[in-house]
């Protein structure tokens, strides 16, 4: 499902406007109509977070016989822009408290902005390509406060790698432990 509105807010509100949408969470805002958080890449290396608004309006369409004056309903989805900074003027992000399982965190801007997302993997995913496109493109790293580190930078080598690759060389270790043991040792006298 986030696939696809992925795809689709690429394809209605970043592709027109030259930008490459990496990653969005749903995010929780007092207005009607589902919001997301958005960080986004245009042609010049810009990165951009912007608040989507998506409501859903229906519309009527008369049915494509020319005999039949029929009208089917269709939902349809809008998106809308409803604020935008720059990943250069952030100048920290609050994770409130690493201790609690809190999907709330500050972005601080100009201005402080308070994102609650709808949950706190969703919180930490995000904060993840934050750090790593703050790093890419504005070659300074992100001032982080009050997240747990090992779930922003892994500190194991494999952590990053999927798990096929890890249970293969646990097993790979494993055999190797089976081997040595099997060895026979010389008993000196």
């Amino acid at each position: 499902m986030s696939s696809l509105l992925k795809e689709e807010m690429q394809r209605v509100l970043f592709r027109p406007a030259k930008q490459r949408l990496v990653e969005f969470i749903e995010i929780e805002e007092p207005t009607c109509g589902r919001h997301f958080l958005c960080v986004s890449v245009a042609k010049g290396k810009v990165v951009q977070l912007s608040i989507v608004q998506c409501q859903i309006s229906k519309s009527s369409l008369k049915s494509g016989s020319k005999k039949s004056h029929t009208k089917r309903s269709s939902i349809q989805d809008s998106y809308r822009r409803t604020e935008m900074w720059s990943l250069q003027n952030l100048t920290l992000v609050d994770g409130r408290d690493p201790d609690v399982d809190d999907p709330c965190f500050l972005l601080h801007f100009d201005k402080v902005r308070t994102v609650t997302a709808t949950s706190c993997s969703a919180k930490y995913a995000f904060v993840r390509a934050l750090v790593a496109l703050s790093d890419r493109h504005c070659q300074r790293s992100l001032n982080l406060r009050n997240f747990d580190w090992t779930y922003i930078k892994p500190t194991s080598f494999y952590s990053n790698r999927g798990d096929c690759v890890v249970l293969s060389q646990i097993c790979f270790y494993a055999m190797n432990l089976v081997c040595l043991s099997m060895c026979p040792v010389p008993l000196e006298v």
